[in-house]
């Protein structure tokens, strides 16, 4: 009986440790209308504090893809390697205060970034109180 205790406990943690708890790490985006997953962005900490996401691996489409619609640095940059989440903070458990760019259309939204159910919710919007924007839904990536 001990040993059958043991084996569910054993079982029950692993899988526990498979759900990512942590907003560090590999995200796989999921587009909001067609469900398709189009990239891997990996969400990391710098030396300065702040979190910063990268395009690490396209899913989707060409893979010398370019923004071409950004501005400054960013403009006919390749869109895989580029850091699309910049200078957030965490706050109670939510990246905030950064900037997040769309290399579909080339703009920067305020940022807010939060687990819920073992996935990671990025809301983008137009104000920085985010009344104006909306939600995309990431999903761990394996």
């Amino acid at each position: 009986m001990k040993k059958i205790v043991f084996l569910l406990s054993a079982m029950l943690l692993t899988i526990g440790l498979q759900a990512q708890n942590t907003i560090v790490g590999d995200w796989m985006t999921v587009d909001d209308k067609t469900g398709d997953n189009y990239s891997v962005v990996t969400i990391y900490q710098e030396s300065d504090g702040l979190y910063y996401g990268k395009i690490s691996k396209i899913l989707m489409g060409p893979q010398d893809y370019t923004c071409t619609l950004c501005e400054g640095q960013d403009k006919d940059a390749p869109v895989l390697g580029m850091v699309i989440i910049r200078g957030m903070h965490m706050e109670k458990g939510e990246l905030r205060g950064g900037k997040v760019l769309d290399p579909n259309n080339g703009k920067f939204y305020y940022g807010k970034i939060y687990l819920k159910n073992g996935k990671l919710v990025l809301r983008g919007s137009l104000d920085k109180l985010g009344v104006f924007g909306r939600n995309q839904t990431w999903i761990p990536a394996k």
